[in-house]
């Protein structure tokens, strides 16, 4: 029997999260080895003159072969600012999605085109951000939050005290954001309330269109990044993360037990054998 062959390396198109699930702060490295056994790291991140984010030297090196082999596309929900701080290892990619979806990057520039079609699709599908800001102040504590942001004028997070921040409040947000067509996603020290239009699959979709791939493989580790696992034909999680946390599960997404920087060089490694067969 004659076997389909699997699509050109060129012809397929690889999303991943960034933050917890390719590069990871000093907080989220869980490096529970001994010292003398932890990998060397790469600083892919400098903010106000401090590094912030790394990846495992070795990942560095496989991410330089698989940008080399496959489209590679950042999929973040950071804003423009904040993902254009990232300095990954290998060449810059030609397309990235930030603000979760609400912008497409091409060649480092903002596709306007893209960005006027998102706010068309929020105006029509979700109660407007000033009606949720206002709620998160209304019901946040001062005792437990510490920053409040508006990314891109396109969403609303909450910088926290997870310790002090109380059993269920997360859980009542995200009931009273679901029908005004929101979602609420715990991330880290971050609470994330998004409109439920912005989604990092309606962008990748974009770049599926205009490069023609006929295969896609995605990674990431939170509930804003299950549309994209969604999305994908194969995908991965890290073993922490929202995602893991919840028990979150696709046919076509392997559950990795790997956890903190090993897990992101565990993920490349993955999508590198995928295209090798």
């Amino acid at each position: 029997m004659t076997r389909t062959p699997a699509p050109a390396p060129h012809r397929t198109v690889v999303a991943s999260d960034l933050d917890r699930t390719l590069v990871y702060s000093a907080a989220a490295l869980a490096l529970a080895m001994p010292d003398e056994h932890a990998p060397r790291l790469l600083c892919v991140e400098v903010h106000e003159a401090r590094p912030l984010s790394y990846l495992t030297e070795t990942a560095a090196r496989l991410l330089v072969e698989l940008a080399d082999t496959a489209r590679f596309v950042p999929a973040t929900t950071r804003t423009r600012k904040q993902y254009r701080r990232i300095r990954l290892p290998g060449r810059v990619p030609r397309y990235a999605i930030c603000a979760n979806g609400g912008h497409l990057l091409v060649d480092g520039r903002t596709d306007h085109d893209w960005h006027d079609e998102m706010r068309r699709r929020l105006a029509d599908g979700c109660a407007p951000l000033a009606e949720v800001r206002a709620h998160l102040a209304a019901t946040s504590d001062p005792e437990w939050l510490r920053k409040e942001r508006i990314a891109e004028d396109l969403f609303a997070y909450l910088v926290v005290d997870r310790e002090r921040l109380p059993a269920g409040w997360v859980k009542e947000l995200a009931a009273w954001a679901e029908p005004l067509g929101w979602t609420v996603s715990l991330q880290g020290r971050k609470i994330y309330a998004v409109p439920k239009p912005l989604r990092k699959s309606a962008a990748l979709a974009e770049v599926v269109r205009r490069t023609g791939a006929e295969r896609v493989l995605a990674a990431g580790d939170s509930l804003l990044d299950a549309d994209l696992l969604d999305a994908a034909d194969i995908g991965w999680t890290p073993g922490h993360g929202e995602l893991a946390d919840t028990g979150w599960t696709a046919p076509h997404v392997t559950a990795l037990p790997t956890v903190g920087v090993a897990a992101g060089e565990e993920i490349v490694r993955r999508m590198l054998e995928r295209l090798a067969r």
